[in-house]
């Protein structure tokens, strides 16, 4: 996928969810997401910080954060943007940073794209709601997470199974297959298995 097209996958998913939140209660907003520990809110807030997050910030993360592993500074660090940000505040700042092209440092231009996509359904689910992913943006996502699986937590799913999207051309992996949408394939990288739906093949068996 160019980069012009990623980019609009990025904003348009960005605006998407701007969308959802602007829909919810503010008892919504307080409901568990299927990011463990971390509330709507948090994600929201998290997904919205990507743009926002340059070199001049990284000496604070690194400082507040001392000895702790990645995964740790990066709950720790959500948790603290869910709770010093207001709502208001941070659909204001979908308003402003929707259509940015900045990205924290040292990532690549695929997770602020992975950020909203996984995202999304970490705030919709939870909520009895719905929102479809595109397939191709899910399909270049995907090849990004399994990259990034040992941080996912979804290592050895990625390792064992064939997966089969029904939806887009894309195939990855060896062993037993599981096949199904795009998105929920995704969600499986991602190390949501325990959410994914519509999926099929003898590859169900190791999602257990």
């Amino acid at each position: 996928m160019d980069l012009e097209t990623l980019w609009n996958h990025i904003h348009d998913e960005r605006e998407s969810l701007a969308v959802t939140l602007g829909e919810l209660s503010s008892e919504q907003w307080q409901v568990e997401s299927l990011c463990p520990g971390w509330t709507v809110k948090d994600v929201a807030a998290h997904v919205i910080s990507n743009p926002q997050i340059g070199w001049s910030a990284m000496p604070g993360m690194a400082l507040r954060n001392l000895g702790r592993g990645y995964n740790s500074m990066i709950f720790r660090e959500v948790r603290r943007l869910g709770r010093t940000r207001s709502c208001e505040q941070i659909l204001t700042d979908y308003a402003t940073y929707a259509d940015s092209r900045r990205h924290v440092p040292v990532t690549t231009n695929v997770e602020p794209l992975i950020d909203a996509l996984v995202h999304h359904q970490d705030v919709v689910r939870p909520l009895g709601r719905a929102h479809e992913m595109d397939p191709g943006a899910a399909s270049v996502a995907a090849d990004r997470v399994r990259r990034l699986a040992f941080l996912m937590g979804s290592r050895d799913v990625v390792r064992r199974v064939r997966m089969e999207a029904t939806d887009v051309d894309w195939v990855r992996g060896t062993g037993p297959t599981l096949r199904g949408p795009m998105q929920e394939l995704l969600m499986v990288c991602a190390g949501r298995a325990r959410v994914a739906a519509d999926l099929a093949g003898d590859g169900l068996a190791l999602l257990a």
